[in-house]
């Protein structure tokens, strides 16, 4: 899990980089901003999620799906933030950033 936040992390830096030469630093922010509406949320996921499967007797069902919930609000809240706090938001950037953070994974799933 922390290789795919990791990953996603990453990604984030590459199409902030790639907006930036694109469109400029408000490009550059908009697309970083979506990219960490992503990153952040499967970050508190993950360390929830590793947090609990290191109780005695693993993780459950409960709490996965608790915590599921969770990440998906905290996507919407920071979403709805980045709209309504940063008057430059370029919305293409944004999105654009947002599903290459969370299609990261597609590079860990074709590397073996």
């Amino acid at each position: 899990m922390l290789r795919l936040v990791s990953l996603q992390l990453i990604v984030t830096v590459v199409v902030g980089i790639i907006a930036a030469l694109l469109g400029g630093w408000a490009a550059m922010f908009s697309a970083v901003f979506g990219g960490l509406c992503c990153v952040l949320p499967n970050a508190v996921f993950a360390v929830r999620l590793f947090a609990s499967a290191q109780k005695p007797g693993g993780a459950d069902p409960i709490s996965f799906f608790i915590w599921e919930f969770i990440k998906i609000a905290l996507t919407v809240a920071l979403i709805a933030a980045t709209f309504s706090l940063y008057r430059d938001l370029n919305v293409f950037a944004m999105i654009g950033g947002f599903i290459a953070a969370l299609k990261s994974y597609i590079f860990l799933i074709f590397r073996h």
